[in-house]
């Protein structure tokens, strides 16, 4: 796997610092407030688990899966909700996790899609945020890292299902997806 890494672009410390900096954030802010946690898979999947566990209010947790991209590097624009959840969010304050915000496409249609079932609040936190690829204005309230315009793998991020294991934020190597 090493191989098709081009660098190094977050670190693993530089993350478990930043999600317990999030962490607390999102506590005090949702402090006796009734929080579902909604994690969007495959690719927040560990950023979530992560985040949630950082979390020290007491809060649930679900999970969706939204897809966009199929098999290419780039989102198609169309989503379809491949899992939904399974808890109400009516009158109750939910936070949409998403490993990277890039187009912007995906948050948009999840929070028209979920602010349909009555929530007290919807709000984003992603651990990437990539705004050069910016199709549509969405506000991120809890961001990790802004990263330039790089195809990025680990911490849930993938290419063709791989590399998510990786434990630092890494580019990949261009001959890998452009092959």
């Amino acid at each position: 796997m090493q191989q098709d890494i081009e660098r190094v672009l977050i670190t693993e410390e530089q993350i478990r610092e930043k999600i317990k900096e999030l962490g607390a954030q999102i506590s005090e802010d949702f402090r006796g407030k009734d929080l579902v946690v909604v994690g969007i898979l495959k690719g927040a999947a560990l950023f979530c688990a992560d985040l949630f566990r950082a979390i020290s209010i007491p809060a649930e947790l679900d999970f969706m899966r939204i897809t966009s991209y199929g098999a290419a590097t780039k989102s198609t624009g169309v989503h379809r909700v491949l899992l939904d959840l399974d808890y109400t969010l009516e009158g109750r304050h939910v936070l949409i996790v998403e490993d990277i915000v890039d187009t912007g496409l995906t948050i948009k249609f999840l929070k028209e899609y979920l602010s349909q079932r009555g929530p007290a609040s919807l709000s984003v936190a992603a651990l990437l945020d990539k705004p050069s690829r910016r199709k549509v204005e969405v506000t991120i309230d809890y961001r990790g890292f802004e990263v330039p315009d790089f195809f990025v793998v680990g911490m849930g991020l993938d290419y063709a299902e791989k590399y998510r294991n990786l434990r630092d934020i890494c580019i990949l190597k261009p001959e890998i997806y452009k092959s």
